[in-house]
């Protein structure tokens, strides 16, 4: 191929990209530049008659219950509902990490509206007493069309639900969402859940991804991270201040439903588990790369995958299937009989907010082997509930796997009730719950969030 047709190859991806973000700077440029009618205008939406034929604001919303009666001991009054709206992109991952927050707030007397995708886990929020409203997410998608229209569906939500307080999850929530509560004036709390990819490199897409989430979170009432480290970033960044921010211990980990198990027999193969995103960046290659030179150097060991395809891996890992040391299992609801079975976990991904699954497996009593970066580090006690390595260095995850082998089955058994022991000590799910309420009535002034 002649050079200059390589460099013409090599130019459009960056074209194509450039022209996106200039659409969505215009774009933006538009939503800020006037009055809050000019928003609405550009997102086809009324702040005093909402559109009822948005997507996800028809029937999909579940009907108005009565009020609430509290018996108030001569008197009984009616309780008026205060309602919290929560956007996300994803009714899996809500309902898994964040279900006992929301438990609690409809405890509390809260009216609950839960903006998500459809998905399985939809019926177990409406048994609660939550209100579902279908929404549309491209979570990775970098199209202006679909991220104004997700823009647009946030205002014609929020103007028909009008709530008292808005909670904010993963990116596009964070920034759309933000955006709508900051034009509204309505209180917002954003929860940052991981760095993602965007923060990893220098880069326009990092710039103005920045200046998204500083325009979003201006006004943010307090911005939950899952480490110190993204803390820091987002504060040095200009995107939030020391004020805003606060730090959680992750999701946490529900301790009743991850109870330790007894460590296995050593009376076959050594099983390591992987569960997540079968992704690049969760490590995948350096994983399979560390397999194969323990396989090569006579070690009796097995993977075990669970997990959906975020990229294509099914050859690679048909292969190994072929090869007779991986077990793939796809997406699995219940993760504990595997768990169960596995000798130690094993993570070594590349950035993360706080890998639940290293704290659930912790809690069960499971060695766990993960990264020496924010948001895995923190669930390992290195050299006593696991072993740390280096990310994205295939070598070092080798020798941290190698190293766990030549344990005896009592040192690995020992590293796995350490495990247990941090987790309750550090990550236990009702205190970051408490937590998470304590400092929602500190920033929002609602002395009714105890």
């Amino acid at each position: 191929m002649p050079k200059s047709d390589a460099r013409i190859r090599s130019i459009i991806p960056f074209c194509r990209f450039n022209h996106i973000i200039q659409e969505m700077r215009k774009r933006l440029k538009y939503l800020y530049s006037g009055s809050e009618e000019k928003l609405l205008y550009m997102c086809d939406s009324k702040a005093d008659k909402p559109d009822k034929d948005i997507q996800g604001m028809g029937d999909s919303e579940t009907e108005k219950p009565n009020k609430k009666i509290v018996d108030m001991g001569i008197y009984e009054v009616e309780k008026p509902d205060k309602k919290i709206l929560i956007l996300a992109n994803s009714d899996g991952g809500l309902y898994r990490f964040r279900g006992m927050l929301i438990e609690a707030l409809l405890k509390l007397g809260y009216e609950i509206h839960i903006s998500v995708p459809d998905g399985e886990c939809i019926p177990l929020f409406t048994d609660m007493g939550c209100r579902f409203i279908d929404t549309p997410v491209d979570r990775r998608g970098l199209n202006p069309k679909t991220d104004m229209a997700l823009l647009r569906m946030y205002v014609g939500i929020v103007s028909r639900v009008e709530p008292d307080l808005v909670i904010t999850y993963t990116i596009k929530p964070n920034i759309y969402g933000g955006i709508v509560c900051r034009r509204r004036g309505i209180p917002c709390a954003a929860n940052i859940t991981g760095m993602g990819a965007v923060f990893q490199k220098r880069g326009p897409l990092r710039a103005f991804v920045t200046l998204l989430y500083r325009a979003a979170l201006k006004n943010a009432k307090v911005v939950f991270f899952e480490n110190g480290e993204d803390r820091k970033t987002f504060e040095r960044r200009g995107i939030c201040t020391g004020e805003q921010s606060h730090v959680l211990h992750g999701a946490g980990v529900d301790l009743a439903y991850f109870q330790y198990a007894a460590y296995p027999a050593d009376d076959g193969p050594v099983h390591f588990l992987f569960a997540g995103r079968v992704m690049k960046e969760k490590g995948m290659d350096e994983m399979f790369e560390a397999m194969r030179r323990l396989r090569a150097s006579g070690e009796d060991c097995v993977l075990d995958v669970l997990g959906d395809y975020e990229e294509d891996y099914s050859s690679a890992i048909r292969q190994h299937e072929r090869d007779g040391w991986l077990n793939y299992y796809g997406y699995q609801k219940d993760v504990r009989p595997f768990i169960r079975r596995a000798h130690c976990f094993v993570l070594p991904s590349w950035h993360e907010g706080m890998a639940n699954v290293n704290l659930e497996c912790a809690a069960s009593g499971r060695p766990v082997i993960t990264s020496d970066i924010p948001g895995c580090r923190e669930a390992v006690v290195d050299g006593v509930s696991g072993l740390l390595c280096e990310s994205k260095n295939a070598d070092s995850l080798y020798a941290a796997m190698k190293r766990f082998l030549g344990l005896s089955r009592g040192e690995k058994e020992a590293m796995g009730k350490a495990g247990r022991r941090h987790a309750e000590a550090e990550f236990d799910k009702r205190k970051v719950v408490e937590e998470t309420l304590g400092c929602l009535s500190e920033r929002t002034e609602r002395s009714d969030i105890e």
